[in-house]
């Protein structure tokens, strides 16, 4: 192709997006699983389909063998980005090493509910999900986040990492409404019964932080208004986690699964071509998918 036909071509795809997007290859993710306190059997097949239903993405499953790690090696490197529907024993340390190479050399890691849980005494991957809960974490681990009078607060009070009332609806609130993976979305939207992960603490290195919900002490809560949504930067890679998903119902929440396809989307490649749907859950409407 001559210099003058690129050209064209390349107008082509600067004027209809459409032309690049239809062109452009699927995203390969890799979504880990195998051990959880939750149900991985019955969520990652649902996590699964939500991608896969973007159009996004193509998605492989690495599952961990019960109880032992050994020999557990995915071949990071072969995808955009990873999903991680895991909390259990410690991986082997050369794929800690896999890991951490990965993200930080540029890839995308999205960190789902009880993922959160995992490795406390990993320090690159507190690093990475930026908040935790259980495992022992307390003050050593970092600050609470919280969200007071329309600013982050980095919270150093001692006590626990990790707790949530009962399972209930809760209204999600933007704080970044003009990050890409919220763009154009409701800015408060109700979502589906689900635990409300409170008391997260860790590292929160180059943490942004895109939702909160309120706490509430009626449901167990703290009265505090905690992370919900957030991002950090690993490297060079980029990092969403979702404290959402305890059940298939939980992730059946239209809210929960846009976020989690376009978190995706960015996390791999920085920028968000998916668009909000003409369906999505209002302040007062929960919406779920069949």
């Amino acid at each position: 192709m001559n210099l003058l036909c690129r050209c064209v071509a390349l107008m082509l795809c600067l004027a209809l997006p459409g032309l690049s997007r239809a062109e452009a290859p699927k995203l390969k993710a890799l979504i880990v699983d195998g051990q959880n306190n939750h149900n991985w059997k019955a969520t990652t097949p649902v996590l699964k389909q939500i991608l896969e239903d973007s159009g996004r993405f193509t998605v492989d499953v690495a599952t961990s063998p019960n109880k032992e790690t050994t020999g557990f090696r995915p071949t990071f490197k072969d995808y955009a980005v990873v999903v991680s529907n895991y909390n259990g024993a410690a991986w082997p340390k050369e794929t800690q090493q896999d890991f951490e190479e990965f993200v930080s050399a540029g890839s995308g890691f999205v960190c789902v509910h009880a993922a959160d849980n995992s490795f406390p005494d990993w320090p690159a991957y507190n690093e990475m999900i930026g908040l935790g809960g259980w495992g022992g974490r307390n003050e050593k681990s970092g600050p609470y986040i919280r969200f007071r009078e329309g600013k982050v607060v980095r919270d150093e009070t001692a006590g626990r990492g990790g707790s949530h009332g009962k399972q209930h609806e809760f209204v999600v609130e933007h704080v970044e409404v003009e990050h890409p993976i919220l763009r154009g979305l409701a800015p408060q939207w109700k979502h589906a019964g689900d635990e409300l992960y409170d008391r997260l603490r860790g590292p929160a290195k180059n943490l942004t932080l895109l939702a909160v919900a309120y706490s509430d002490p009626a449901t167990g809560g703290t009265g505090e208004h905690e992370p919900i949504l957030f991002t950090m930067s690993y490297g060079k890679g980029r990092v969403f986690h979702t404290t959402m998903g305890h059940s298939v119902e939980a992730m059946k929440c239209v809210g929960f699964g846009v976020t989690l396809q376009r978190g995706a989307e960015w996390v791999a490649t920085g920028t968000v071509t998916l668009g909000a749907p003409k369906e999505f859950p209002q302040a007062d409407t929960v919406l779920t998918t069949k």
